[in-house]
């Protein structure tokens, strides 16, 4: 059986100075892709935009969030259970190192161009990397670097997307850090967690309800913004920033419980990755930001599974 192919590649946003990690969504019939804009990857204001396209073609920026001195980063869309849209966004002092004095926050629209103020959630030190509603719950993991040695990460859970309990502190060793969650139809969890320390793999987790118990295996590749999907059939497909011989590159792999083996490579490079992912008439669109055409931009992909 073929691997996954591409589509189509474009670029969609070049317009600021670094426009960076991605997220994608289907919202009323319509795209939504949301990024950071800001003059570099790491150290200056940066502000949220908004993206919008009735047909992954033709984009316009809906809406931008920005707060005063405030570097908002790794912006997450997902649609509530009411049938909102809500942003998940890192909130950290603009001249401050990524860590120190953080708090992530969330703004939540009826149509995608109006948007409440961002509001701080969890706690200082905090940072809520990207939630996944289930069953009318969104879950998500946090992550906090208490020393330079000590970074934990914790499952948590919410009914509104803003008042959130602790589900269970995740026993991952090597500096775990950003961590996606997803769901099978039985209720089991997945989850796939960047370490830093270590062997600096990444690592796969799965847990039954009430995801207090997890057994966890290295991925065996080092990784950088994970996300990924579970199709209908059961199948799961990743996508994440790869290293490869100290060659960063945007790849699809093919995820299990067990392991990720990558298929695909997007055309990227240099500072890159952070994607978002939907599937939509039997395709895999991948939002995603790259470098490899001089400053960093945002591109939309359309590979064929």
């Amino acid at each position: 059986m073929g691997g996954p192919t591409i589509v189509s590649v474009r670029k969609i946003w070049d317009r600021g100075a670094h426009n960076a990690f991605t997220d994608l969504v289907r919202f009323k019939d319509c795209w939504f892709c949301a990024f950071r804009e800001a003059d570099g990857h790491a150290g200056s204001e940066g502000r949220v935009r908004i993206l919008e396209s009735a047909d992954a073609a033709a984009w316009t920026s809906a809406a931008v969030l920005r707060e005063r001195d405030i570097d908002l980063r790794d912006p997450k869309l997902t649609v509530t259970p009411d049938k909102k849209l809500m942003l998940l966004m890192g909130g950290t002092p603009a001249r401050a190192q990524i860590g120190g004095q953080r708090q992530p926050r969330v703004a939540f629209s009826q149509d995608g161009l109006i948007w409440t103020r961002p509001q701080p959630i969890l706690s200082e030190g905090d940072w809520l990397w990207r939630v996944t509603w289930f069953r009318s719950r969104a879950y998500g993991i946090s992550y906090r670097i208490r020393s330079s040695r000590t970074w934990n990460i914790f499952l948590h859970e919410s009914a509104d997307g803003i008042h959130y309990t602790l589900v269970s502190p995740l026993s991952v060793p090597g500096k775990p850090n950003e961590g996606t969650v997803r769901f099978l139809p039985n209720g089991r969890a997945l989850a796939l967690v960047r370490r830093e320390g270590g062997d600096a793999t990444g690592w796969i987790g799965t847990s039954a309800p009430p995801y207090s118990l997890w057994q966890w295996r290295s991925a065996g590749v080092r990784i950088g913004g994970p996300n990924f999907i579970i199709r209908s059939d059961g199948t799961m497909w990743a996508a994440c920033r790869q290293y490869d011989n100290d060659a960063p590159a945007t790849v699809i792999a093919k995820m299990s419980r067990t392991t990720l083996r990558p298929f695909l490579t997007l055309p990227s490079g240099g500072d890159c990755s952070y994607p978002g992912l939907v599937l939509y008439r039997g395709a895999l669109w991948v939002s995603y930001y790259s470098s490899h055409e001089g400053k960093a931009s945002i591109y939309l992909a359309c590979v064929k599974l």
